[in-house]
């Protein structure tokens, strides 16, 4: 198996239910849709590792068919460990199993 690995930074926003993602560069969301299509799981969802700061954690990936780009869910258990709130601007890696 083999590793996509991209980083990127961008801002948490809040979604409905006190739900908080990151989202991803759409180009980026364009390649992980590419090498992922055969393997997408309910909803479209690509499971990844991700890091923010020094701390990582496997989730997924959800697509948002409006701007193409994937949403990056991040828990709350995650922003306290790096001390963020919403709106703070986050440096990300990701890999993605292909």
């Amino acid at each position: 198996m083999i590793d996509l690995d991209f980083e990127f930074t961008a801002a948490l926003w809040e979604w409905k239910g006190s739900w908080v993602f990151v989202t991803l560069p759409v180009e980026m969301s364009a390649d992980i849709k590419h090498f992922t299509r055969h393997s997408a799981r309910g909803f479209r969802s690509v499971r990844v590792k991700f890091r923010i700061g020094d701390t990582e954690w496997n989730t997924s990936l959800f697509p948002d068919k409006e701007s193409g780009a994937y949403f990056l869910p991040i828990k709350k258990a995650i922003r306290k460990a790096e001390d963020l709130e919403i709106g703070d601007s986050v440096d990300v890696a990701i890999s993605v199993a292909i």
